[in-house]
């Protein structure tokens, strides 16, 4: 039986599901989902491209950031954490770039946080070292540096829709003929609202639980969160769901297991619940403005000077990772830190 089929048979007997449900389906199902069934994610031949992915660059420039808040710390025997790592190419990239730094590898314990037993298993092989996790609770206790890059956006999200008499929740149904449909429940009962008829708000379900679990290991050892997305500081109030399949956006309910969906990240809501949990906020910048400063033009100059025939490749990767039409401005960054430490590198 299809995922496609599963689900089906599920609304026929549950009723309609909401975008959240039918995003964790089509993304985790064991079976057919699309984390379970892709052996490569982000990179060549795969339905998207990341900014690891895009240039070495990126990934260096992380690793440094990284050997600089180590330093910051005090530097302890720490986890090394990275949520959602694809195909291990930003860790791999992270290590290469502080192999050189006295005492970082060997105080570090690599962990990614990983569900995909495909992913894993290709991950190895870049980062032989490291252990893995299911969830973040998992991962050992004790002082972190933990990166995010292009984790938070496959949370699921419920969505809700302003109309005329109130506030409907959008949901999954089926038609008579067995199609898989967007449909709207009856209005909601909602405190009055400014917002006008139209507008959509979008809220990722598990943000919470996660922003919890990074507050107890913050609290209770020093580290920081490094988180790196594409969304937004203030919510546009619309419809941000899209799915992804050879770098093609498609309708997302077309093909439940077989594209990859996600939705634009509430910088704002990131940012609100860390400082409800005590934890220091830097940030949200913009891509573009914390890689220039965390270095990266003088990085491409002498990548550039001491690679001249890679010169016009380099500057594409750099135009693609800070300039504001490409991932620049898109994408923003924000770290979480426990309270008392000094300001991190880039904000």
């Amino acid at each position: 039986m299809s995922l496609r089929e599963k689900l089906v048979e599920h609304i026929r007997e549950n009723g309609p599901m909401t975008v959240a449900d039918y995003m964790a389906a089509c993304l985790y199902d064991p079976e057919d989902g699309y984390y379970a069934t892709r052996p490569s994610i982000g990179g060549a031949g795969a339905d998207f491209l990341t900014a690891p992915e895009a240039s070495q660059m990126f990934g260096e420039l992380i690793g440094l950031w990284c050997a600089h808040e180590w330093d910051q710390l005090g530097k302890p025997a720490f986890n090394l954490i990275e949520l959602g790592p694809g195909r291990g190419v930003l860790m791999q990239d992270i290590l290469r770039a502080t192999r050189r730094v006295e005492g970082f590898h060997d105080s570090s314990s690599i962990v990614l946080v990983e569900m995909s037993a495909p992913l894993r298993e290709e991950q190895g092989e870049r980062v032989p070292e490291a252990e893995w996790a299911q969830r973040l609770e998992d991962a050992p206790p004790g002082a972190s540096l933990i990166i995010g890059n292009e984790f938070l956006d496959c949370l699921p999200i419920r969505q809700f829709l302003r109309g005329e008499d109130g506030w409907h929740e959008k949901l999954v149904g089926v038609t008579e003929d067995g199609r898989l449909t967007f449909g709207l429940s009856a209005a909601l009962p909602a405190p009055e609202s400014e917002d006008e008829p139209g507008v959509v708000r979008e809220i990722a379900t598990g943000l919470e639980s996660l922003i919890y679990e990074i507050e107890r290991r913050l609290h209770d050892a020093p580290g920081r969160v490094l988180l790196i997305d594409y969304g937004y500081v203030t919510p546009e109030g619309a419809d941000t769901l899209q799915a992804l399949k050879s770098h093609t956006k498609i309708d997302p309910i077309e093909t439940p297991g077989e594209a990859d969906l996600t939705a634009h990240v509430d910088f704002a809501r990131v940012a609100h619940l860390a400082r409800q949990a005590d934890l220091a906020v830097y940030g949200p910048v913009t891509q573009g403005e914390f890689l220039r400063a965390l270095g990266i033009e003088l990085r491409f100059k002498a990548l550039a000077e001491a690679n001249p025939a890679h010169a016009e490749r380099l500057a594409r990767e750099l135009h693609r990772l800070i300039s504001p039409e490409q991932m620049g401005a898109l994408f923003k960054v924000i770290c979480l830190s426990s309270p008392n430490l000094p300001p991190p590198a880039g904000f």
